[in-house]
């Protein structure tokens, strides 16, 4: 959907699903097929609330898969920013603190703008910025498998605390906020990155687009 201020040769894509289901691979694929110099990635999870004001204690109570949980007002600023050719400074967050970093990742204008995180197709506001909103779909025990080795590995948790967080949190949420947003897309993908098929279908859509946009602006 188009607003005033976007550019007419500038499209933006939502992948949305749950932690786990293969979001990232997909957009990571996405940006690889279709060249890196073409597309701005914006994850929805750079834009987590900064939590350095309270104690590790609470910090650690936080429900970080609520909607509330993150700065979504910001990235909507940035991604209006993008659009009208102007650079941005995208958060970088620590989830091992629960804090953003003082170093930031400068994202330049691109012909695409790729939108990925588990609660972008809850916020109406980020909704309506999207030309093409994709959905992945992965069944649930794949994607707690999934995020289990991730917070481990790469987010120095415990595995106890992974169970926890995603036994009073995650699940719930998921339930709550993510599972009834897949009726706002456009597409939806089983599996993610692993879906070839699906893959193909979602460029080939994609590239057809830009190029529409490109015949209409030249």
């Amino acid at each position: 959907m188009m607003t005033e201020s976007k550019s007419k040769n500038t499209m933006v894509v939502g992948i949305g699903g749950g932690t786990g289901s293969g979001k990232t691979t997909l957009a990571d694929l996405i940006r690889k097929r279709m060249g890196m110099g073409s597309i701005a990635f914006l994850a929805h999870d750079a834009y987590y609330r900064d939590q350095k004001h309270l104690t590790p204690e609470e910090r650690a109570k936080v429900n970080y898969d609520h909607p509330d949980s993150l700065e979504t007002d910001l990235m909507v600023r940035h991604i209006q920013q993008l659009l009208r050719g102007q650079a941005i400074e995208m958060p970088v967050y620590d989830f091992s603190t629960h804090s953003r970093k003082t170093e930031t990742v400068h994202v330049s204008p691109k012909p695409v703008i790729l939108v990925e995180g588990i609660l972008i197709f809850w916020e109406a506001k980020l909704r309506k910025i999207f030309d093409m909103k994709v959905f992945v779909e992965t069944d649930s025990d794949i994607c707690f498998i999934r995020r289990l080795k991730r917070d481990i590995e790469e987010r120095g948790r415990t595995v106890e605390s992974v169970v926890n967080q995603y036994l009073t949190t995650v699940r719930p949420s998921y339930i709550d906020f993510v599972e009834p947003s897949k009726r706002f897309a456009d597409v939806i993908i089983p599996e993610g990155g692993k879906n070839a098929v699906a893959l193909d279908m979602v460029i080939a859509r994609l590239q057809g687009l830009l190029d529409d946009a490109n015949k209409l602006s030249s």
